[in-house]
């Protein structure tokens, strides 16, 4: 859940900042908000809508977001914004935009409440990552509640996970690229939880939680990470009840809820209850992906 003071995505801020120097500039504090009400992963709020899934299993604009070209008006840009759990250099996990770009956490940030602290000649080396009122923010791999969103100095609403605000780094030009990892001694890629990134620890399975409920449909992917964008990965849905076979070479699987995997067609073979995003089904004892699920 988020922590106290770092409020939902779907949410109206009230008027306020509380200053607070870091790079040579004042940074902005998160409001009061609104809780959301949905369970699907679309916000209530007309200020900013959060969606489950990637930009392309949303079917975004990708002329927009964060596939825009540089010189695109702000407006273009900031339609929205996706947040994906991936892999990028050494770093594993670390959130990446829908471009494929690493993106950052600054120590002088705070997350409770949140503070964007990085204006002026630091934003340009560090662009915030921005949506506009009434924008999409689409995520996998990242819990919705641990999604957020702070008011900065100029009005505009910057992106937080877990309360820390994010940003990219303009150094980094292509994916995988991490060149602002370390800079300073203060900035760090953001995990999908919002701790610091660094290398890859060993993955346990977690346990399902019994407070989780059934699954009604959940999106699977080709590439690992919830990748539907490099080379010739994709994205797939699928719904239930009862047990459906999946075909292709699924490495990564976006349930709704809590979900019954197989390894083999018609639920057979190796299984396993998920509750959660899975990145990288290898890497929970299924390096073959799997053939089935069951609903319900």
């Amino acid at each position: 859940m988020l922590r106290k003071h770092a409020w939902p995505l779907a949410a109206l801020f009230a008027v306020g900042a509380i200053a607070l120097s870091a790079c040579g500039s004042t940074g902005g504090a998160a409001q009061p908000a609104s809780q959301p009400s949905s369970d699907s992963g679309a916000g209530t709020s007309s200020e900013v809508q959060p969606l489950s899934g990637t930009a392309r299993s949303n079917k975004a604009d990708e002329k927009a977001g964060d596939m825009a070209p540089v010189d695109a008006p702000a407006e273009t840009r900031e339609k929205w914004v996706s947040l994906r759990a991936a892999s990028a250099g050494e770093l594993n996990p670390v959130v990446i935009n829908g471009a494929g770009l690493t993106l950052y956490r600054f120590d002088k940030d705070s997350a409770d409440p949140s503070k964007a602290t990085c204006n002026g000649d630091c934003a340009v080396t560090w662009p915030p990552v921005t949506v506009a009122h009434g924008g999409k923010v689409f995520f996998a791999g990242i819990k919705k509640d641990d999604i957020g969103v702070v008011k900065r100095d100029d009005g505009k609403l910057q992106i937080t996970i877990k309360g820390w605000p994010v940003y990219r780094f303009a150094k980094d030009t292509k994916p995988g690229d991490t060149l602002g990892q370390g800079v300073g001694g203060t900035w760090f890629g953001v995990t999908p939880d919002g701790r610091k990134a660094g290398p890859a620890k060993p993955v346990t399975p977690p346990p399902a939680s019994s407070d989780t409920k059934p699954a009604t449909s959940a999106t699977v992917f080709t590439g690992k990470n919830f990748d539907d964008f490099s080379g010739d990965n994709s994205a797939s849905g699928i719904t239930g009840p009862g047990c459906k076979d999946i075909r292709g070479d699924i490495k990564s699987i976006q349930p709704s809820g809590s979900l019954k995997i197989w390894s083999d067609a018609g639920c057979k073979g190796k299984s396993l209850v998920i509750d959660e995003d899975v990145p990288d089904l290898a890497a929970i004892g299924f390096p073959d992906g799997i053939r089935s699920v069951f609903f319900g």
